[in-house]
Parts: C-alpha cells; structure tokens; sequence
C-alpha cells in the first residue's frame, strides 16, 4: 500500500508502524521493540549523514519535496 508523505515525521511514523506490522514477532507483549527501535535510529543516523555529505543542497528539513 502506498501513502502519500509530506514530512520527515510522517516518514519516521510510517516506516514505524509498517516495521511493526511486517515484523509482528520483533513486538514485546508490552508493545515495545528494540530491534524496531534500532532500525529506526539507523535509518536517522544515515539520514543525517546524507544531509552532512550534501550540505551545499538547499533542505526544507521539515519537508521531503
């Protein structure tokens, strides 16, 4: 299913909830997942350094178009 994203939140929120739904075995029964949260977290750390790497590029931080 495709959605439509505006922003890096609403990118980090998808890609949040469809780890979750792909990988339902990687939720504790009290909702938390670290392998979801380390996903997560190098998904922004990788972001972040393409943002270092390309600096002289104009970003909207907030928009992803």
């Amino acid at each position: 299913m495709l959605h439509q994203l505006y922003t890096y939140a609403d990118l980090r929120k998808q890609i949040h909830d469809d780890l979750r739904i792909q990988h339902p075995e990687w939720v504790q029964p009290n909702g938390e997942s670290p392998m979801c949260d380390s996903y997560e977290a190098r998904l922004m750390k990788t972001l972040n350094v393409l943002k270092r790497q390309h600096s002289s590029i104009s970003y909207d931080c907030d928009r992803l178009r």
